[in-house]
């Protein structure tokens, strides 16, 4: 008999795949989500064979009962709100949500508990030396609080490795593509391509993603990995002048033809931020987007191939996948 599995953040772009996956191969799942948020979107969650609970990992009180009966939890729930830079929502559902969701595996006394986190709480490096899970935090400088959350969220669940001999697994995803990106989050990079906005490419770069590949390493840590470890989720490392080329080759669009120089970027950025704070509202990027753009974010997922058995789906196809259910569903013609 398979363990009962709660999966935070089930109605999110990943939370999705996770749930799809744990019931491809017969768990029993259930689902911590926000009230009313099951019955939402094309390919609602309700209509699937799992239970709910809902409530809110700001509220712990709501998520009285979540694990009773579960003997793992998958703690992929996240706000990865980059605009603006600094929220003090970002924090209470990071870090105070996991600390919440901690709570719940004590209480229910899990034999293993997956947090989903992000490759950004390790140091980035090159293609020709690309991060891995050894190199320290390189993001304070960004002043984003979607990332120092997050690296707090991550120390916190170590925290209770060492001290609680909490049974924990971290994996740390990194640009994730595909598709059922309802919100959408991070496939809208896909649109922004195929409408003609994006005229120019930033200096940087980033490890790129299948997220079912994700889905599928992370469950698979739900009986393979070591406690207490953790392991960077990624394929392939693309500078955002081969991406944005590759990419618009599966849309069928023009490429970006201008590349954007650091210098300019970064005076755009603070220009954004200048008229945020005028107008109080976010403009369309923000300095710690900028700087963020500018770097080359590189990691290997070496070891999550060796010991997860990530798979690696070709980007090409993650791409191709995201962009039709776009189409499937009424997000472009």
């Amino acid at each position: 008999m398979l363990p009962t599995v709660l999966v935070t953040g089930a109605n999110g772009f990943l939370g999705r795949h996770l749930v799809a996956e744990l019931l491809r191969r017969g768990y029993p799942v259930r689902a911590l989500v926000r009230s009313g948020s099951a019955a939402t979107g094309p390919e609602p969650l309700s209509a699937l064979p799992i239970a709910l609970h809902e409530g809110d990992l700001t509220q712990p009180a709501s998520l009285a009962g979540a694990a009773d009966g579960c003997q793992a939890i998958i703690h992929a729930a996240a706000l990865a709100q980059v605009n603006p830079a600094r929220h003090p929502a970002v924090w209470a559902t990071n870090l105070g949500g996991t600390e919440a969701v901690l709570q719940l595996a004590r209480q229910a006394r899990v034999a293993r508990f997956v947090y989903v986190g992000t490759a950004n709480v390790f140091g980035f490096g090159t293609q020709a030396r690309p991060g891995d899970e050894t190199r320290p935090y390189a993001g304070r400088r960004y002043g984003l609080d979607y990332m120092d959350s997050k690296l707090a969220a991550t120390e916190l669940v170590l925290q209770a490795v060492q001290q609680e001999q909490m049974p924990a697994v971290l994996v740390h995803p990194t640009f994730m593509l595909g598709p059922e990106d309802a919100r959408p989050t991070s496939n809208a990079l896909l649109l922004e391509l195929h409408g003609g906005r994006l005229p120019g490419y930033p200096a940087g770069g980033k490890n790129y993603v299948h997220v079912r590949d994700v889905a599928v390493a992370t469950v698979n840590a739900l009986t393979r990995g070591r406690v207490g470890e953790s392991y960077i989720l990624g394929n392939e490392n693309l500078s955002y002048r081969d991406a944005f080329a590759l990419l618009a080759d599966v849309l069928g669009v023009a490429a970006p033809r201008w590349p954007l120089p650091p210098a300019l970027a970064t005076l755009y950025g603070q220009v954004c931020d200048w008229k945020a704070r005028v107008t109080g509202r976010a403009g369309q990027l923000n300095s710690a987007m900028v700087a963020v753009a500018n770097d080359g974010h590189y990691f290997t997922a070496e070891k999550a191939r060796a010991e997860l058995g990530l798979p690696q789906t070709p980007i090409r196809q993650a791409a191709a996948e995201a962009f039709h259910w776009f189409k499937a569903h009424g997000y472009v013609r």
